[in-house]
């Protein structure tokens, strides 16, 4: 078995350790984060790589909930925006040292704005830098992000709802009976992966979704890359509709997330019409027809808005899956560092030496 799929399999235990966090010992720190963003004139959210697919997962809470917040991911926040005073700026990463994380920190420092940092590690720069932390309490994954990505999501939703007012206890009584079902769903869902045509290697994959789910949307477009050293794209699914569809052809793979929701009579649409037209299509979504698709996933029932938490699972046991087909390490990396600190090029010092000289 491979890290990457152990690290997914403990995923429900590890949603549930951090609900368990949040509305027990974390429950005065969370009231005071909320508290700061509905005090606040600017609100932005920020994150860089999975930590900004998981703003992407919870920025649609803040806006349903008619308190908007700016997203801009950290390194366009760092390099080409001004923080005005009076800003709550919440930042969100599993380690707190990414550079454009520490160098961000370091522009707000004397602007005024309050920072609150999400994050997995107590250690880092940020939760030691930011007025208020939130330190999400999770074994580190591997290599691959899966704890860390959905357990950052969930602190980010928890806040989403305690700001706009949606925070009650049965939200976490029915979180919790959602992750008892996913752990239930797991033989299920590998033996569909063991059994489907969607997985090819050297296909060509695309991803696409609505609302929260294009967060994880974006995440699967990265386990492709990471897990299976594979190029794919993710966009919206609306967007998608207005020209990309031109280059569809027979023997495309798309993955497509439908919102529990909203937008769903038309997606599924979207994904007939993909059929006839020769491509290979994977569903992912609550109450689903089951001929919908050439592969369907069956989430179980969520609360409104909070499909994202579960929806990425599908796609993480996908991707370890092709990295087997394909035959490829998804344990290792062969060019990115697990923590990027800093903002030349794109390979670890180590690997820039050639294999005869180490």
């Amino acid at each position: 078995m491979t890290h990457f799929l152990r690290d997914i399999l403990r995923q429900p235990a590890e949603l549930q350790r951090t609900i368990d966090s949040l509305m027990g010992a974390g429950w005065l720190t969370l009231g005071t984060a909320a508290d700061a963003v509905r005090g606040a004139r600017h609100v932005y959210l920020t994150g860089i790589g999975s930590s900004w697919h998981a703003a992407l997962t919870t920025g649609p809470l803040f806006h349903v909930g008619s308190r908007p917040v700016c997203m801009l991911s950290s390194e366009e926040l760092l390099h080409f925006a001004s923080i005005p005073p009076e800003s709550a700026i919440i930042v969100i990463s599993r380690s707190g040292r990414s550079v454009e994380i520490v160098n961000l920190l370091a522009k707000v420092r004397n602007t005024g704005a309050t920072v609150i940092g999400i994050t997995n590690s107590a250690d880092g720069p940020l939760a030691k830098e930011a007025q208020i932390s939130i330190v999400v309490p999770v074994k580190m994954d591997h290599a691959i992000s899966v704890n860390t990505y959905s357990t950052l999501a969930a602190a980010t939703g928890i806040l989403a709802s305690a700001v706009v007012g949606s925070l009650h206890p049965t939200l976490a009584t029915s979180l919790s009976r959602v992750f008892e079902k996913i752990a239930l769903s797991f033989p299920a869902w590998q033996a569909q992966i063991a059994d489907t045509p969607w997985l090819a290697p050297k296909s060509v994959y695309y991803f696409l979704a609505r609302g929260s789910s294009l967060g994880s949307c974006h995440e699967a477009r990265l386990l492709w890359e990471e897990g299976a050293k594979s190029p794919a794209t993710a966009m919206g699914t609306g967007s998608f509709r207005h020209g990309p569809q031109e280059m569809v052809n027979a023997n495309m793979r798309f993955g497509i997330w439908i919102d529990g929701e909203r937008m769903r009579a038309q997606d599924l649409v979207v994904a007939r019409d993909l059929r006839s037209m020769g491509a290979c299509v994977m569903l992912v979504g609550q109450d689903l027809p089951s001929d919908a698709a050439d592969l369907v996933f069956q989430l179980p029932l969520a609360p409104p808005g909070w499909q994202f938490l579960i929806d990425i699972i599908p796609a993480q046991l996908a991707a370890e899956q092709l990295s087997r087909l394909s035959g490829v390490d998804c344990d290792s990396f062969r060019f990115s560092s697990f923590i990027v600190e800093d903002e030349y090029g794109l390979m670890r010092e180590d690997s820039r030496i050639p294999k005869e000289q180490k």
